[in-house]
């Protein structure tokens, strides 16, 4: 995917980078206390700094991971935020963005990007996993209230109308099927294919 983005007039790869990764700056940029304005205003300003600095060939793999290079450009969108409105006074009611930039530790940074890059790469295995294989949705959905939603076993079995036994073999069916689609889509997150 990274070397079709060095071809302005590829609109596929594009697309294809913007959704896998937007949702992740979004989200990345709410969890440092961001309001939903100006966490999507900091995704889009990150990836056209991104595609910009990309196809000028300012990206070097052997220098980091491309999710520290993103990671690195939302800081900085983050600090114009942040001196854009204290050139101007202005005053949020929350102090949103106060709070969201008021401490940019890398470490914070790190864990708050490896925690919407996880959330992103489980949904779309789990979308996968819906998609691709055989897999029957009360199976998956068995899974989903044990191990997302913390439901003990007990309950499952009597909400989907199946034995505990079937809900414990719902968990170890789907976890490895999942691990198998994460492993996969971790190398192609890692790698920007």
């Amino acid at each position: 995917m990274l070397e079709a983005l060095h071809d302005a007039a590829n609109e596929p790869a594009w697309e294809a980078f913007d959704a896998r990764y937007r949702p992740i700056l979004v989200g990345f940029a709410r969890n440092l206390g961001l309001t939903d304005s100006d966490a999507a205003d900091v995704a889009q300003e990150t990836l056209v700094r991104f595609i910009q600095d990309y196809r000028e060939g300012k990206y070097d793999r052997t220098k980091g991971r491309l999710g520290a290079w993103l990671v690195g450009i939302a800081r900085y969108r983050i600090l114009d935020l942040r001196r854009k409105r204290s050139t101007r006074h202005e005053v949020q009611s929350d102090g949103a963005v106060a709070n969201a930039v008021g401490d940019l530790d890398p470490d914070r940074l790190q864990a708050a990007w490896d925690a919407e890059h996880r959330q992103a790469i489980m949904r779309e295995a789990m979308t996968e996993l819906r998609q691709t294989t055989k897999t029957d949705e009360r199976t998956i959905r068995a899974f989903e209230l044990v191990v997302a939603h913390g439901r003990a076993p007990q309950q499952v079995a009597e909400e989907l109308s199946i034995s505990v036994h079937d809900v414990y073999l719902a968990k170890s069916r789907v976890a490895q099927r999942l691990r198998e689609i994460v492993e996969r889509l971790e190398s192609t997150y890692d790698e920007g294919a």
